[in-house]
């Protein structure tokens, strides 16, 4: 009699993504004085906490928008529909509140971006996203 192959264990749910342009122009004070880049970068980790997974990258390759943030769906958001948001110019307190809200909420797919988020958005190359990272 013939085993039966076991079953590969399911992949645990991808959580909502944070990637945040932080090596380039987006994350300078030479291009954006008066931002507190690495205090963002923080409030993101902190607020968001276990709710998703904020990273930072070299270049996002969208700097006319700096400060970028892509906020990509999770599991549950993309079967329900959801792509990534890009978001340009991310450079207030308050926009940071609002992907931290959005994120704890479900994100793209789950809910609509809070607040004023939806002005932020932009669409870029088939290009460049294709080689957002990870």
């Amino acid at each position: 009699m013939a085993r039966r192959p076991r079953s590969q264990p399911p992949a645990a749910p991808a959580p909502v993504t944070v990637t945040v342009c932080r090596g380039c122009c987006c994350g300078t004070t030479a291009k954006h004085p008066g931002v507190d880049h690495q205090g963002q970068l923080a409030r993101l980790r902190e607020g968001i906490g276990e709710a998703g997974k904020v990273r930072a990258v070299d270049c996002l390759d969208a700097c006319g928008h700096s400060n970028v943030v892509v906020v990509g769906p999770s599991s549950e958001g993309r079967l329900a529909g959801g792509r990534p948001v890009w978001l340009g110019w991310v450079l207030s307190e308050d926009m940071i509140d609002e992907v931290v809200e959005w994120v704890r909420a479900g994100g793209p797919g789950l809910v609509p971006a809070p607040g004023t988020l939806d002005l932020q958005e932009f669409t870029v190359s088939r290009r460049i996203r294709e080689n957002l990272p990870g």
